[in-house]
């Protein structure tokens, strides 16, 4: 494995709780990986530990192998064979490009070294740019330059620490899909953190969903969507609520009856007996309610978001549940209207409920002057 991370602890001084918890992962060579989840995550923490730039309180981290963080031992960063991308590049604004990219690049021969330039400019399409500064470039091509300095010296790994940050949305999705395309080209292995999830899905072979320092899963952007494997994934990935649920038999298989209908023929969901009293609740994506004015469920239309070719409809039954079904946009409905949805319902994905919210109760004014 080009990256392997067993049973990770990454704590700050003073810290309470582990900034990173019992993280393991293995991303092969070649491969992109993604680390996504709110704000606070730990997912920086995680990467600036894999760079050697925060010290690891258990675990190990190897690269191509060799252990290079662990409680006992801290390789420095430079010794890691590791290429950085942050988030302002941190470009040398009086070098040119050439200069910039070919900085680490400085125990080649001068010969060598501009062969190497003119190779990783071509790579990230900015042939030709070697005597332009930063200030000429941009925002777009200061982000290739930064990717072609740390991809000059053929680092081991890659980390990329939202590098699109800064740039606006329809640039940062163009060159999530051309960042894919680079990396792939040279053959790199690549960490890249994001808090969007459209870039992850473009850019990673594999993705992990972290929440409070933890893991929850590190997978394909098809298994994290349809195969979540916690609820807080099944949240935080795609559009979705859950709905009240039961599991009934149904021969060799199960059933599940929801407030929109009995799904039947569904051999792959939980059996009865796997939640207490059969009761679950169901993850509904808005891919899996189908707009159908002959239904006989209807459900009417509190919210709705103009998408372009969709309209994202978010719908309260007669139970009260709410869902979310994306809808051609030529069917053009107002808030307030019923109209008539289906479930469709291709991968079944089941939790246990979740216990009732706590309620706030005032203490007795009189009893507590007593």
């Amino acid at each position: 494995m080009a990256l392997q991370i067993d049973h990770l602890d990454v704590r700050y001084p003073g810290s309470a709780a582990p900034a990173v918890h019992d993280v393991s992962l293995a991303l092969p060579a070649g491969q992109i990986g993604v680390l996504i989840g709110p704000s606070g995550c730990g997912k920086t923490t995680l990467l600036r530990a894999v760079a050697g730039l925060e010290r690891v309180s258990a675990g190990e981290i190897r690269l191509a192998g060799q252990l290079v963080g662990s409680p006992g031992v801290q390789v420095p960063p430079e010794r890691r064979r590791i290429g950085m991308v942050f988030q302002d590049y941190a470009l040398f604004p009086h070098l040119d490009v050439a200069r910039n990219v070919g900085f680490g690049l400085k125990q080649l021969p001068a010969a060598e070294r501009a062969a190497r330039v003119r190779d990783v400019l071509a790579l990230v399409d900015l042939a030709g740019s070697e005597r332009r500064y930063p200030h000429e470039l941009s925002g777009g091509q200061q982000q290739r330059v930064a990717l072609a300095r740390a991809l000059a010296p053929r680092p081991a790994l890659m980390l990329l620490d939202e590098p699109f940050s800064n740039l606006d949305v329809d640039l940062r999705e163009r060159l999530a899909h051309e960042l894919r395309g680079i990396l792939k080209s040279a053959g790199a292995t690549a960490l890249f953190v994001t808090h969007d999830q459209l870039e992850a899905f473009a850019i990673g072979d594999v993705i992990g969903v972290m929440h409070q320092g933890r893991l929850h899963q590190w997978d394909d952007a098809y298994a994290l969507y349809h195969r979540p494997a916690t609820r807080f994934v099944a949240d935080f990935i795609g559009h979705g609520v859950f709905v009240p649920a039961r599991i009934v038999a149904a021969g060799a298989g199960a059933q599940v009856d929801t407030p929109l209908g009995r799904l039947k023929n569904r051999t792959e969901c939980p059996l009865p007996g796997a939640y207490e009293g059969d009761v679950c609740e169901l993850l509904l994506r808005a891919d899996d309610i189908v707009h159908d004015d002959d239904a006989p469920v209807k459900a009417e239309i509190v919210r709705k978001a103009f998408r372009g070719s969709e309209f994202l409809y978010t719908l309260r039954l007669a139970s009260g549940e709410l869902v979310m079904a994306h809808v051609p946009s030529h069917h053009h409905h107002h808030v307030g209207e019923l109209i008539g949805i289906r479930a469709e319902v291709d991968h079944v994905v089941t939790f246990p409920p979740e216990p009732p919210a706590a309620t706030f109760s005032e203490p007795n004014k009189a009893s507590a002057l007593e």
